[in-house]
């Protein structure tokens, strides 16, 4: 099979993924943070250990900021859903954002009264900045935007958004889904307050973790109270970091394998991962331009943009094509609207979405050759 889904989840996996949690499994399961012994504390040594690299990969100011979830959608709920909102707030956000960021934020404006402005630049230089720019008011809480588009690959310049919010009271936070582990981002340059990620993407780790990265300065609510560890004795939840914002049990063997994943990121470079990606990206566009009835979205070329493709071929059906990519090529993508109907009703294509490919550090470009040799066949097929 030849995995042209890495926006979904990164296939496959170091093998010291698997291993070091097989290891969590076998040789220490125990509970982390909850009893004094030594498996519980080996347990707990590795979730530090893996919380302080991650603090000094994105340059968060503290490793106690550095909190574990499920995945990113709760990393985001925790950070959207956390702040203490009052009626009339403001809230700017992209038309590129995932529902992970949409449907939070859906629910504090029909909760809370908040107002949110979902912004698109219309010139042709693209300007993110003055974008956000108009729509900031003294009245702006919150401004959160996707880091890269999963579904046009586009790159949204955060340096430049943070630039902006620098001597602004408001929040910034960023959805890093698609960036974390292939672009490096420092969120003290970067004036971010709140950084969220999955570990199954660019980081390479398994599914099942997500990550909250947020500043020394932020306040934030935990949006789930209950077993922490510590502090048992009171009612209320502690207000201590990370464990106020941890409740119930980590996942072990889920932060060990990302131990091993962000470790393996390390050892290639963001920057060579990125350049691979890229050149695999440029490769694939010029591959279906040279295919009539193909319509590309996003930037036409590699250069700031992701390793993501998307793409319709004239009336057909893009389930269709995945479908026949899948049974009869052994290539896996991804059709529809890629949990983003946002970027969808802007692009056009909310009716029948796109389909895309997606490229990890691990794919080469034969089997982008095979992906195109089989596109070629198809729309043949289908349409002459």
């Amino acid at each position: 099979m030849i995995y042209f889904d890495q926006a979904a989840s990164s296939f496959p996996k170091p093998p010291a993924v698997a291993k070091a949690m097989a290891e969590a499994v076998n040789d220490y399961g125990a509970n982390p943070g909850r009893s004094g012994h030594q498996l519980s504390q080996r347990a707990s040594g590795m979730i530090d250990q893996t919380r302080m690299k991650l603090q000094k990969m994105f340059r968060n100011q503290s490793s106690d900021r550095v909190v574990f979830s499920l995945n990113a959608t709760t990393a985001l709920n925790q950070a959207i859903q956390g702040i203490s909102w009052e009626q009339g707030d403001r809230v700017i956000s992209t038309a590129y954002e995932h529902n992970s960021v949409r449907r939070p934020l859906e629910r504090v404006k029909a909760e809370s009264g908040v107002e949110i402005d979902y912004v698109r630049p219309t010139d042709l230089l693209n300007n993110w900045v003055e974008a956000i720019e108009s729509k900031l008011t003294e009245r702006t809480k919150l401004v959160v935007v996707t880091h890269g588009s999963n579904v046009t690959g586009e790159m949204i310049p955060i340096q430049s958004i943070g630039s902006l919010l620098k001597d602004h009271p408001a929040l910034f936070c960023v959805d890093a889904s698609q960036t974390a582990g292939v672009v490096p981002i420092n969120m003290v340059e970067m004036n971010i307050d709140m950084l969220a990620f999955p570990g199954h993407k660019g980081l390479l780790g398994p599914q099942g973790v997500g990550v909250l990265m947020v500043g020394n300065d932020v306040n934030l609510k935990p949006i789930i109270v209950g077993g922490t560890g510590t502090q048992s004795e009171t009612p209320n939840q502690p207000a201590a970091w990370p464990v106020g914002w941890e409740s119930g049990t980590l996942n072990t063997p889920g932060i060990v394998g990302l131990l091993k994943g962000l470790e393996e990121v390390e050892r290639r470079g963001m920057i060579e991962i990125y350049e691979h990606e890229k050149e695999l990206t440029l490769y694939c566009l010029e591959g279906l331009n040279r295919i009539s009835d193909v319509h590309i979205v996003g930037p036409k070329r590699a250069e700031n943009r992701l390793g993501v493709v998307s793409f319709n071929i004239s009336d057909i059906d893009g389930n269709e094509i995945a479908m026949i990519l899948d049974q009869h090529y052994g290539v896996a993508v991804r059709a529809g609207l890629h949990c983003s109907p946002l970027t969808h009703e802007f692009l056009g294509t909310i009716e029948k979405g796109l389909i895309r490919v997606s490229f990890g550090p691990y794919n080469t470009k034969e089997e982008v050759d095979t992906f195109l040799n089989a596109m070629k066949e198809i729309k043949e097929s289908l349409l002459e």
